[in-house]
């Protein structure tokens, strides 16, 4: 039994999806979307066809999240109300009514190819990653590239031109968490789709808003996020490939950090003038989902960088193979200033939440040991000067999530902000060695080097 909705709780269950899920990754067409609120209107348990009911009790849970998530932008230093929190707790409630709802019908899903399959499969994976289980969002990730290959590569016949429209979009969104959930867990299986991403079409027309300036936002910032996460994989691929990265190899990264520095730059200066954001003065707000895109800017930027930050923790500030000392230690400063702009700027983005809790945290741990190893290892005029606000902020912003996203918590999610935690204890013991203890300055030593290697 689903509770009673007023067509004013519909149109903002079926709003927050659209602004948020059908905004980051638009794949749901306009006219799906109204079928949808039909179908719930008369009933979802009423309806025949399995996977479009599996698809839109999918629309509904994602829609609820949604809502759940919304406000968090601003929302750190403000306590919510009494009403708000009750809200949130219904909404949530509603989403897991409607996610176990749809995996009823999931044996379906799963023998059907057609496109509402693909989609059916693709929100939830969605839906799993919003409760930060990595292991079975990547399992529906995967599935999702499989049979999306498959409509690609042998389409029915007499399909509509919007389908194949709707798989390209769902192969591409499939690529970016792909290639983000490989970044964390390189061992998992991969679908194959990054092999042949040169082969499928970037999103072209597809009406997935009732307004057309929000149908073309919604696409710009889509092939945003894409030309982001190619341009992570070639950083990935030519710095840090096992046996042919060049990140160990002064003679080598020199030239291609410079070459990728520039096809960043040229990243953040052709985007759309709604997502423009300010890459130096991380206290001007851009839009939310401005603020989202310096996130990955700052991200590839501090990844391209690494590597002389690597060499001066490695061997110091000297001049080596042609390579001036000065150079090393400003170029190492790009990244140590990157990774604390990138933990600074963190907020309560929606699509972070919703989408890449996960995720962030295991980065922002990542970002919190590299400035752990410079606190230890580099002189301090090296750190910016608000260093040490990294680890409150992350504990506030993380408290706020926690407290938003409630039980079940995922371990891995735990593990990373206690790692956190810990980083920040001992960031603040190098800080003030005459009150540390002999163990914490041992342990600190030990991440450190960790970090290192």
């Amino acid at each position: 039994m689903y509770p009673y909705l007023s067509p004013i709780d519909l149109d903002a269950i079926l709003a927050a999806f659209q602004n948020g899920v059908n905004f980051w990754y638009p794949v749901l067409s306009l006219a799906q979307l109204e079928n949808v609120r039909i179908m719930v209107s008369q009933g979802l348990h009423e309806n025949a066809d399995l996977v479009t009911s599996c698809c839109a009790h999918l629309v509904m849970a994602l829609g609820c999240a949604g809502d759940v998530v919304s406000g968090l932008v601003h929302g750190e230093d403000s306590s919510p109300g009494s009403e708000e929190i009750e809200y949130k707790r219904a909404r949530k409630a509603m989403a897991e009514l409607y996610f176990d709802g749809a995996l009823k019908s999931m044996h379906m899903v799963h023998s059907e190819m057609s496109c509402s399959a693909v989609q059916s499969l693709f929100f939830t994976a969605l839906y799993f990653a919003y409760l930060r289980r990595p292991l079975q969002a990547w399992n529906y990730i995967n599935s999702t590239a499989a049979k999306c290959r498959l409509l690609l590569s042998y389409p029915p016949v007499n399909e509509p031109a919007e389908n194949q429209e709707c798989l390209r979009r769902i192969f591409w969104a499939c690529y970016i968490l792909e290639s983000d959930y490989l970044a964390e867990l390189s061992a998992l299986p991969q679908s194959g789709i990054a092999q042949i991403e040169s082969s499928v079409p970037l999103p072209g027309s597809y009406v997935t808003h009732a307004n057309p300036s929000e149908t073309e936002h919604a696409s710009l910032y889509f092939l945003a996020c894409i030309s982001m996460r190619r341009l992570l994989n070639r950083v990935h691929q030519l710095l840090y490939a096992r046996d042919t990265g060049a990140a160990t190899d002064i003679s080598r990264f020199p030239a291609i950090v410079t070459e990728l520095d520039h096809q960043l730059e040229e990243w953040r200066e052709f985007l759309p003038h709604a997502f423009q954001f300010d890459a130096h003065d991380i206290d001007k707000w851009p839009s939310e989902c401005g603020g989202f895109l310096r996130q990955r800017y700052l991200t590839c930027k501090s990844v391209i960088y690494r590597p002389y930050l690597a060499w001066l923790l490695a061997n110091g500030p000297n001049d080596v193979r042609g390579v001036a000392k000065s150079e090393i230690v400003e170029r190492a400063k790009v990244c140590l200033d990157a990774c604390t702009s990138h933990i600074l700027a963190l907020t309560g983005f929606s699509h972070t939440v919703l989408v890449d809790t996960w995720i962030c945290v295991l980065s922002m741990a990542t970002a919190m040991m590299i400035l752990l190893a410079t606190c230890r290892s580099v002189r301090q005029s090296t750190h910016r000067h608000d260093v040490m606000e990294t680890g409150p902020h992350l504990r506030k912003v993380f408290h706020k999530w926690r407290e938003t996203l409630g039980s079940p918590e995922s371990p891995s999610v735990e593990q990373g902000i206690r790692i956190i935690y810990e980083t920040e204890r001992l960031m603040a013991a190098f800080q003030s060695p005459t009150n540390a203890t002999e163990e914490e300055v041992d342990a600190a030593a030990s991440m450190c080097a960790m970090t290192r290697e």
